[in-house]
């Protein structure tokens, strides 16, 4: 049996990327980049209030007694978030292992029930006061203490966010489980086609996207507008000038306030613009369903059939030797399995999505009203300050007056200054020291394709010329033509057939998945957003590459295979 102290490898920095550690402790974790949540340089202010790590995962231990890990913190390095999992000491982790395992079962069997009737009714009232509160004529104290309570309401969010994750897990851990007893070994693939999501927030928002596309495809006013616009720029002042398109565009704000509370571009941050700040992606995406006539009542029930369809392969593959109870404990599984999935998206659209946007919402109240003050020369300014340097500011800032008081707009200079640099910097992959405990027993790093990127660079394998390696995420293979996607800036380039090529994604590039028909990911494991939304769509997919974004490029022909983890890129 290894050794779970022992240590596979060190970096504590060099020349081309220096660390500043604050301790000998520090230096003994494995540290990984988050290019799963937070691909590019973090903002001073999403750093300051602990994004997904840091004190809700203090609670999540806490609360479940996790044996495998006590805290995750998070460390800001050359402007890039990289997390890390402490390890609990061996007499803790032994001493709780068994109330770990003794209690997961409950939250499977009972989480819905508290989903429905306690947590979702929560989470929504908290939206509902967020989203009424009357920002333009309140004091600039008052938003301030208005922010203090979407802090602790993002981190209530937060909370639950893991009581969730946690109970779903245990969910599709004990349906893998049942099928090794009553079965045996199975193809992963068929389990991954049934842990998917037949109905959510997520296909509620594509299919009110599709309806609005079929509101523009009926009326020849409004199509000639769209078919004669080739960027949302021009469709939108032209829509304007009419009663019909602004009755439409009266639609798309109607839907913006219903699903657009989410960034253009990645949801674990406050510095992207949201649809319902900009309906641009919108329109935007309504004319890529118009081009390509999407049709979304056919491939949500193809998605349907497929996911019947597999539950009755893996059912017939029950031998005819299990007893009742086995048959019994594999359709429980299945079935509670099955109605868990929709946790997934749907905690994605009210929390990483909805929670953060909305926390964004209300900082860029407080910029506004410090723009009105004189202390911002605009509202977005407010992200290059940390949280409590925000406070320093409002309540004494420096001015001919007041040569002590606190100098925001000099710190906001610098660290825009800091933040821009970051964006010419390629960050590691991880730091700190790598164990065998940190990449074999700990669990939750496999999100971001660990330990699978640790065993491809420990080969130190040159690059082989038309071949990219990643990690094999939904099964299948394609052939066409790549797209390399670095924003929602570039969304309206994807054409419709195309294999998407990116960093990462999340909730908003969802609508991408309506016209693709693969990706590719630099980040991600086979649990990450894209792995699991790719299996919905029944679309093949690679993730955790590491350099697929810098290997491809626009306009080469791929040909990708999501059962092996192989991207070919053939011209």
């Amino acid at each position: 049996m290894a050794d779970a102290n022992e240590v596979l490898g060190t970096f504590f920095g060099d020349e081309s990327f220096p660390i500043e550690w604050a301790n000998d402790a520090e230096k003994e974790l494995f540290w990984f980049v988050d290019d799963n949540h937070v691909p590019r340089p973090i903002t001073p202010m999403y750093w300051s209030l602990n994004g997904w790590w840091g004190p809700t995962l203090d609670y999540m231990y806490r609360r479940f007694g996790f044996p495998l890990g006590q805290a995750w913190i998070g460390k800001r390095v050359n402007g890039y978030l990289y997390s890390a999992i402490v390890p609990r000491e061996a007499e803790s982790a032994g001493m709780l292992g068994p109330y770990y395992g003794w209690i997961m079962s409950t939250y499977a069997t009972n989480f819905l029930e508290w989903w429905t009737t306690r947590y979702l009714p929560e989470i929504q009232r908290n939206f509902e006061y967020l989203d009424t509160f009357p920002t333009e004529r309140a004091s600039l104290k008052e938003l301030m203490v208005f922010l203090e309570e979407a802090i602790d309401i993002q981190e209530r969010h937060f909370r639950l966010h893991w009581i969730l994750n946690l109970a779903q897990f245990q969910s599709s851990m004990d349906l893998q489980a049942a099928v090794g007893e009553v079965i045996g070994q199975v193809d992963p693939s068929l389990v991954g086609r049934i842990l998917i999501s037949i109905k959510d927030r997520n296909w509620d928002s594509l299919e009110a996207l599709w309806q609005l596309k079929e509101k523009v495809k009926a009326d020849p006013a409004l199509k000639a507008v769209f078919e004669a616009g080739e960027t949302a720029t021009a469709i939108i002042p032209e829509l304007a000038t009419s009663d019909k398109g602004q009755a439409f565009l009266a639609d798309v704000e109607a839907y913006c306030q219903e699903y657009g509370v989410k960034p253009t571009m990645y949801s674990h941050e406050y510095i992207y613009k949201l649809w319902v700040e900009d309906p641009t992606p919108a329109i935007e995406t309504i004319k890529g369903y118009l081009t390509a006539d999407y049709d979304f009542p056919t491939e949500y029930q193809r998605m349907v059939d497929d996911h019947h369809a597999a539950i009755a392969e893996l059912k017939a593959l029950i031998p005819e030797t299990a007893s009742p109870e086995q048959r019994e404990k594999l359709n429980t599984a299945v079935d509670l399995a099955t109605r868990m999935m929709p946790l997934t998206p749907d905690h994605h659209f009210y929390m990483d999505q909805g929670t953060f946007a909305r926390t964004r919402l209300v900082l860029m109240a407080v910029g506004r009203k410090m723009v009105q003050e004189g202390l911002l020369r605009d509202p977005e300014d407010i992200m290059f300050l940390e949280y409590d340097q925000l406070r320093a500011y409002v309540a004494n800032p420096k001015s001919e007056s007041n040569p002590a008081g606190y100098d925001g707009l000099a710190i906001i200079k610098q660290t825009r200054r800091d933040y821009e640099k970051a964006h010419q910097l390629r960050p590691r992959e991880w730091l700190g020291t790598a164990t065998h405990w940190s990449m074999y027993v700990e669990p939750y790093h496999t999100l971001w394709g660990w330990p699978e990127r640790w065993e491809r660079a420990q080969k130190e394998e040159a690059a082989v010329e038309g071949v990219v390696r990643g990690l094999p995420a939904a099964a299948g293979t394609v052939e066409g033509l790549a797209r390399v996607v670095t924003g929602s800036e570039e969304f309206d380039q994807l054409a419709s057939g195309e294999i998407l090529v990116c960093i990462m994604t999340n909730p908003a590039w969802v609508v991408l998945f309506s016209k693709i028909k693969g990706v590719i990911t630099d980040a991600g494991g086979v649990l990450s957003h894209t792995a699991v939304v790719a299996r919905e769509f029944g679309i093949p997919a690679v993730v955790g590459t590491g350099d697929a974004t810098a290997r491809i490029k626009s306009g080469d022909r791929v040909r990708l295979n999501g059962s092996t983890g192989l991207v070919e890129i053939l011209k």
